[in-house]
């Protein structure tokens, strides 16, 4: 029985359409959805008027277990992010038949996605990026002197904490510094197509198209930069990623311009934007508890544990679908092959069965066993270098912070696949 026809397991309409809503993950809305269907549907269909139906993964130990399964659930046969029909028959048209419009590691499956991952994988690993730690220790202290500078009020997320990894993942990639902000703009307008303040259209939009995410006119002008970047780079090749990717070879061949492009594309998007995600999603938990904050700085060895709290607590990543290769049955679900499955980290992240108090803060939560970074073969490359960022930043802030409180209304992006806070007024003391 394909994920159409089931009758039995439907979840009720107006959780359904919260899935695909924007606003609802800038809001506590999509985690009382998220609550009701880990208790009473935790592996349900939703159907939703423009978008084809798809199970929705809820719970923490299914959604690691459909990521083991990386052959019986792919990434790349449908689209992996939530898409409306509408937008799914357009891309196809554009695309020759594929449902993607670029091609990353993020929309491959064996057997080219292990090559790929393996170019630039070693950047990565942490006996490699133990070699970064004193540039991005400057570049922290260089953010932490910034949010002094500001004479103790400051937007953290606009000021601070979208531009200190962003700095570091272009100093990595190769990319200039004056070429930075063009970076986060593009960044911003392809994981905030939806919202009304960081969307290239930025007009209000009451009722956004469910599932809008990207807009195909970022894209490409990403695509359009790193054309002219990698033609630098195999002309003039650099010690940096951007080299490596612009002479990419896979089995003797250079890869295609195109597969260059999108690898580019996310490592210069995704490999910033969820990081400050995380960093401002712990600065706004902390904001609101001086306790976490007196904690952590009376014994900075929680400072790790700061950081998987706020990766577990701001879960960037949102979703993400995959697609059944065969029909199986799963946690008692017969599920059809080719059915769309949506993967709810938020709410693996919150589970009861697997953390206590879920809904609390806790920088010495042991053990934190979140899965923002996903699992399985497609476990998020720059994992360590993530976190890496987040404790250097918190080592060089916290022995200055003496006091740090809201200063304004917070608030969350619109978006159904990456979000974050996008606005975070804060006053603070600091020597």
């Amino acid at each position: 029985m394909s994920v159409a026809e089931a009758i039995d397991h439907r979840i009720p309409q107006h959780l359904a359409d919260k899935l695909a809503e924007p606003h609802a993950y800038a809001t506590d809305e999509i985690h009382e959805a998220y609550r009701w269907l880990r208790k009473n549907e935790p592996l349900g269909v939703a159907k939703i008027d423009g978008i084809d139906p798809f199970w929705v993964v809820t719970k923490h130990a299914d959604i690691l277990e459909i990521s083991r399964q990386n052959a019986l659930f792919h990434n790349g046969d449908r689209s992996p992010t939530l898409t409306t029909q509408q937008v799914d028959q357009r891309v196809r048209a554009m695309m020759g038949g594929s449902p993607h419009l670029l091609r990353t590691l993020v929309q491959m499956d064996a057997p080219d996605h292990p090559k790929y991952r393996l170019l630039t994988q070693a950047w990565f690993l942490p006996q490699n990026i133990r070699s970064l730690d004193e540039r991005i220790r400057q570049i922290a202290r260089t953010a932490v002197d910034k949010m002094a500078a500001t004479g103790g009020r400051c937007d953290f997320v606009k000021q601070i904490a979208l531009h200190y990894p962003l700095h570091v993942i272009m100093t990595i990639l190769g990319v200039p510094e004056e070429d930075e902000p063009l970076m986060l703009k593009l960044t911003q307008e392809l994981f905030g197509a939806a919202d009304p303040e960081l969307g290239r259209e930025q007009t209000p939009r009451p009722d956004p198209e469910p599932g809008k995410e990207f807009d195909f006119g970022v894209i490409k002008d990403f695509m359009d930069y790193f054309q002219a970047l990698s033609e630098r780079k195999r002309k003039t090749p650099t010690d940096d990623l951007g080299s490596l990717i612009a002479n990419a070879r896979i089995d003797g061949q250079p890869i295609s311009d195109f597969e260059a492009m999108s690898y580019y594309i996310i490592v210069a998007a995704a490999g910033h934007d969820t990081t400050s995600s995380s960093t401002g999603g712990a600065m706004w938990a902390l904001a609101e508890r001086p306790g976490e904050v007196a904690k952590v700085k009376s014994d900075p060895s929680l400072i790790p544990g700061l950081v998987e709290e706020s990766i577990r607590w701001t879960t960037p990543v949102k979703t993400f679908m995959r697609t059944a290769t065969a029909d199986t049955e799963f946690a008692g679900r017969q599920i059809g092959k080719f059915d769309w499955l949506m993967l709810c980290y938020a709410s693996g992240n919150r589970d009861e069965d697997v953390f206590e108090d879920p809904f609390e803060f806790r920088v010495d939560r042991q053990p934190n066993k979140q899965l923002s970074f996903g699992y399985g073969a497609h476990v998020c490359l720059g994992q360590h270098l993530a976190r890496m960022e987040m404790r250097i930043l918190w080592e060089e802030m916290l022995p200055r912070l003496k006091s740090v409180a809201l200063d304004g209304e917070p608030a969350m992006s619109d978006a159904v696949f990456v979000n974050g806070p996008k606005r975070l007024p804060i006053k603070f003391e600091m020597s």
